[in-house]
This record gives structure tokens, sequence and C-alpha cells, in this order.
């Protein structure tokens, strides 16, 4: 209850910055278009629309990341933390209050995401809506990201890291091509990172490789968890400090 009332306070401080929303949700959705049209010239298939989706809004979760990041970042920077600092509330309670306000944008995310590929020639199959389940759980792995990020750093540093990770995260998952283009190192290195099992998860999903699925799910979940276990610690340190 007290994680819901704090994460409350939060949802209104991010609606209060609606144009950074936006840009956010529509980033996405004109890549979307633009490697749409692409593919149609294209005389291999690189970005199909059933291929392309998955992958694109798994990189629209950067975004959450970025978001949380500096939500917290923010608070930290100002008297807001100290002064609730008195209250009754743990370091799990802070942790959970600043991430669950994303998770209905990041609802929204797939949502929008999802019916601009339908009008690009997805179609429609009952795996899809599974897909929404994977990738909510997914989205969690990168406002958790997001939470520790602004735990340790001011909201000004967190937007200056969030250009590093936005294209590590990029270029490591595969959602602009597959690894076995690159292979070697570079592939071995992405595969003992998240980012690519977060894609190949909803990838495999709107395939129907549901043990596939289930393989990467679990990697992404055991990272999930990780980060949000080293988040609550950080911040624990930081209330006791």
């Amino acid at each position: 209850m007290r994680a819901t009332v704090f994460a409350t306070r939060n949802h209104k401080e991010i609606v209060r910055d609606p144009i950074t929303l936006l840009i956010g949700m529509g980033l996405p959705i004109l890549l979307l278009g633009l490697f749409s049209v692409m593919q149609k010239n294209m005389p291999f298939a690189l970005y199909e629309i059933n291929n392309l989706t998955p992958g694109v809004i798994v990189f629209g979760f950067s975004f959450l990341t970025l978001f949380s990041g500096m939500l917290l970042g923010k608070d930290k920077s100002s008297s807001f933390l100290m002064r609730i600092f008195a209250s009754p509330m743990s370091a799990t309670d802070y942790i959970l209050g600043y991430m669950l306000p994303f998770i209905p944008i990041a609802f929204l995310q797939i949502s929008l995401c999802m019916l601009t590929a339908f009008f690009l020639g997805l179609s429609f199959n009952k795996s899809l809506l599974l897909m929404i389940l994977v990738l909510l759980v997914i989205s969690s792995l990168y406002i958790g990201i997001g939470v520790l990020l602004g735990t340790l750093f001011t909201d000004k540093q967190v937007g200056g890291i969030f250009a590093i990770f936005v294209n590590i995260t990029t270029w490591l998952s595969g959602t602009w091509f597959t690894l076995d283009m690159i292979g070697g190192t570079f592939q071995s290195i992405a595969q003992l990172l998240p980012f690519v099992h977060a894609v190949n998860a909803a990838r495999d999903i709107m395939d129907g490789a549901y043990v596939d699925m289930l393989r990467s799910l679990a990697v992404v979940i055991g990272y999930t968890v990780l980060i949000m276990l080293t988040a609550i610690s950080t911040f624990k340190r930081k209330m006791q400090g």
C-alpha cells in the first residue's frame, strides 16, 4: 500500500512532462514506418514486419530507462527524498514506487506500436496477446535499470549515461540485424547480457516458439531480479547515509 501511494505521486510527476513521453512513444512508431519502407526496397528480408515489430518495441523500452532514472535522480538531487525519508517506507517501497508508474506507460507503448504494425501489414494471431504479457515483463528490466541508474547518479548524469546505454543495448540486442552477421567475440558478449534475450523472447513468441521463448525470458527475469535487488540494496545504503 505504501509503494502504491508513492507510485501515485510519481505518476503525477511523470505526466507533468507529456512532451517527453510523446517523444518516447513516437520515435519507435516512426522507426517502424521508416524501416518498413526500407524493407520494400531491399532484396532480402531483414526488416520484415513480424521480425521488426518486437525489436522496435523492446528498443522503445530504453526510454523507460531514461524516464525512470531521471525521475529518481531528480528527486535525489532535490530535498524531496530527504524529507520523505522520515516516513515508514522501506527501500523496497521506494524502488517499487518508482517502477510501478512506468508499467502502464510500457503497456501504452506496446499497444501503439502493435497498432501501427497492423497498419503496416502485421497479421493478428493469438500469440500477440501473450506477447503483450511477455513484453510487459521485459519492460521491467529496462525500468529497473533506470531506477538503479537514478539511485547511483543525478538526473543530469543519467541523461549522459543514457546516450551510451541506448547505443550499447541497441547494438547488442540484435534489433536492427542478427548477431550472426558479426559473430565472434561480439556475439559472445551479447549472449551474456539480457538485451538480445529480451528481443529473442518477443520474436520467439510471435513465431510460436514457446520453448525458446521461455529460455530467453528466464534470462531476462533473472537479470531483472538481480538489478532490482541491487537497486534496493543501494537505495537502502543511501537512506542510511
